[in-house]
Parts: C-alpha cells; sequence; structure tokens
C-alpha cells in the first residue's frame, strides 16, 4: 500500500516502506517518480513532499548570492565543500535524511569519517551520510514551520554545529546563524548586522536593496 498526495502540480505515491523507516525512505529515493526538483525529506517516520515553485527572488535569487559568497570562501581557504541544494544529507542518530538549502562539509569531517560518501552503483557519489559542519535553509511559504521548528530541532540532533536560517520575505530580514548549543540553538549575537560564524571563524552580514527594475537584490558580506 502507499500513501497517495495529489497537488496541482501532480500526484506522489509514499509507499509505507519509505515511511516505516530511515533505510526504506532512502531505498525508495533511489527508485521512485518523483517529478524533477521535487524535495523530499524524512524525520522519524514523517516524510514531507514540497512540490512548490521556488520563488526567484527571496529564495533563489538569495541562496544562489549566499552559494557564490560562502561556497567561494571556501574553496579559496581550502576548507570543505560547499554544496547548494540537491544533495541528499543523511543522519542516522537524528533519523533524518533530506536536501537542505545548502550544505558545507570540511575536509577534517571527510578525514574522520564524521561525513562518509555515499556511492551508488552507476552514478558516483550520491549521498552525504553523517554530521555537516554547517546547513542552510531559506525559508519560503510551503516550508515556514518545518525550517523554523522541525528541522531546527532535527539538525540539532544530528549534531550540526551550525544551522543558518535566512527568511528574506517580510520588510526585515532574518538573518541567523544558529549555533549548537547542549539543548538547542541559539542565535549568534548580531553587531551592526554582523553575525560570528564559529564554524568559518568570520563574520558574515546580508544586505538587501532595490535593483534597477525594482527587484530585490542580496549582497553577503564577510569579514
Amino acid at each position: 500500500m502507499s500513501l497517495t498526495v495529489t497537488l496541482d502540480a501532480g500526484t506522489i505515491h509514499v509507499p509505507d516502506c519509505a515511511r516505516e523507516s530511515l533505510a526504506g525512505f532512502r531505498e525508495w529515493l533511489g527508485d521512485n517518480d518523483l517529478p524533477e526538483k521535487t524535495r523530499v525529506d524524512y524525520y522519524k517516520g514523517e516524510v514531507w513532499v514540497d512540490m512548490g515553485r521556488e520563488q526567484i527572488f527571496t529564495h533563489g535569487l538569495l541562496k544562489t548570492e549566499i552559494a557564490i559568497v560562502l561556497g567561494g570562501y571556501i574553496r579559496q581557504a581550502a576548507i570543505g565543500y560547499y554544496w547548494c541544494n540537491g544533495v541528499l544529507v543523511t543522519n542516522e542518530t537524528a533519523q533524518l535524511s533530506g536536501n537542505p538549502d545548502g550544505t558545507f562539509v570540511s575536509h577534517d569531517a571527510l578525514a574522520t569519517g564524521r561525513v562518509k560518501l555515499i556511492e551508488a552503483k552507476e552514478e558516483g557519489f550520491i549521498e552525504l551520510q553523517g554530521t555537516p559542519d554547517m546547513v542552510l535553509e531559506v525559508v519560503s511559504n510551503s516550508s515556514q514551520k518545518k525550517d523554523n521548528l522541525t528541522l531546527r530541532g532535527a539538525y540539532w540532533e544530528a549534531g550540526i554545529p551550525e544551522y543558518w536560517l535566512v527568511d528574506a520575505r517580510g520588510e526585515e530580514i532574518v538573518f541567523d546563524l544558529l549555533k549548537r548549543g547542549p539543548k538547542g540553538y541559539t542565535p549568534t549575537r548580531k553587531s551592526a548586522g554582523w553575525a560570528k560564524s564559529g564554524v568559518f571563524s568570520k563574520s558574515f552580514r546580508l544586505i538587501r536593496r532595490t535593483g534597477p527594475l525594482n527587484h530585490p537584490e542580496f549582497t553577503l558580506e564577510v569579514k
């Protein structure tokens, strides 16, 4: 049997095995009929299917700016790898599997086995298993509760040191660098909009301006 979800963007069939265990979910991900770019997450027996269209500016453009700046810094500093969504991240301790909007894995994490690269039979590496150094979520209308509540708890259980949570839908940008503590995440204190990252040993500030065509533009500053 399967759970059938019918949405405007199509119909999704989620089999019982994908909801019964993390192993079943991962097996289903490797052999399903999901439409391209559909985001699917698993956490402790719950499966989220997000087929919502990505907002061009407050999600897509913002995520791209962060990837350009943060990815560029990571490459220049030669400290690891950064992926801008589409990468499956699985943590067995937290019973979590999904695709963050951004994921940073240090060379140290790979060298020590804290994160393992999972290889497919024919497609190269297709999954990160373990505890990344940092993850990013950009809040959209379809992910508000999941990003702010569910994933905040799940990423903490997974032991991820830093969770970047960004929301540019309102008049004021929410740009929180959440640091993992003994009981949960707490936002890093800001000074003039700057927040210090313990993972990257740099401070970051996110600026939004109106572009020449009256659309929002974003700049991630680093110092």
